[in-house]
């Protein structure tokens, strides 16, 4: 395991008195305010989005049986599904998506009790679902999509056969076969292909076999028996999920990244004052 990275920390900081943090801290809290309504003017806009029938009959493997798009819904009107990258070949879930799953446990029984349904889903075997799952004591639902077609038809999964001739669509844009979603900076520690050979070889696979799977999140609505498509976000567009960014946000030395620095939960070395396991 890597050693935990620091930062210098007042030689390149201006240090001011308390009235003068304050002043500055003033201005800042005007650009949060206009960033706070900002963002719930989107948040009305996502709302607004017309929706999209769906007649296709997508089957899953789940830990009660085999169950259709309808059913993820459990009686309510509202399901949101995560798209957790884990392929069909992989030995284990995505570093990233691990990381943000890590906060699905607490979110899914409070959106549960205000009429909305919570599930990931990925292309890996149920069973090795399940096993990942009990390894990283998680409770989440989560459903298996192998041999069907959800994650290709949301944008969030391609073949070897679009990877070799190219024309991907990933986040409503044309990309090349490789994904840039977890590409560095070039030039950085951990950046470039680098980066992304080393997530893959988390994994467990290789770095065309990682980009087969994307991460993003999708939203629909059930009426009348009827379910409809109504948003999907992609790339940095699921960054509000994680967890831990909002928190760095907001610390001293902010991100602090040059490269994939994250680890699943228990792969990291114990941390004092923090519990490593819950499972422990």
């Amino acid at each position: 395991m890597p050693t935990i990275k620091t930062v210098s920390g007042t030689e390149n900081r201006k240090v001011v008195s308390q009235k003068e943090w304050l002043a500055a801290r003033l201005e800042l809290l005007k650009a949060e305010k206009e960033l706070t309504k900002h963002s719930d003017e989107v948040a009305q806009l996502r709302q607004e989005l017309p929706w999209v029938r769906i007649d296709k009959k997508y089957r899953f493997d789940t830990d009660e049986g085999e169950a259709s798009l309808a059913d993820l819904f459990k009686g309510r009107s509202q399901l949101i599904i995560y798209h957790f990258m884990f392929g069909p070949d992989w030995t284990a879930g995505c570093p990233s998506c691990s990381s943000i799953a890590d906060g699905f446990n607490g979110i899914a029984v409070h959106l549960a009790n205000h009429d909305v349904m919570f599930w990931a889903v990925s292309r890996a075997s149920l069973e090795k679902l399940q096993a990942y799952k009990q390894r990283m004591c998680w409770s989440f639902p989560w459903a298996s999509s192998l041999d069907g077609e959800f994650n290709f038809d949301f944008g969030v999964a391609l073949t070897e056969e679009q990877q070799r001739e190219g024309g991907v669509e990933y986040n409503y844009r044309q990309e090349a076969p490789t994904s840039d979603v977890f590409r560095w900076r070039a030039g950085h520690e951990g950046g470039g292909d680098g980066a992304e050979a080393k997530l893959a070889a988390m994994c467990g696979t290789d770095v065309p076999s990682y980009h087969r799977d994307r991460p993003g999140m999708s939203a629909f609505a059930l009426e009348d028996g009827v379910v409809y498509h109504t948003y999907s976000a992609y790339a940095r567009g699921v960054d509000a999920l994680w967890g831990m960014y909002p928190w760095l946000d907001r610390a001293p030395k902010g991100r602090n990244e040059e490269g994939p620095w994250w680890r699943r939960h228990d792969e990291y070395d114990q941390p004092q004052g923090v519990k490593k396991d819950c499972c422990a």
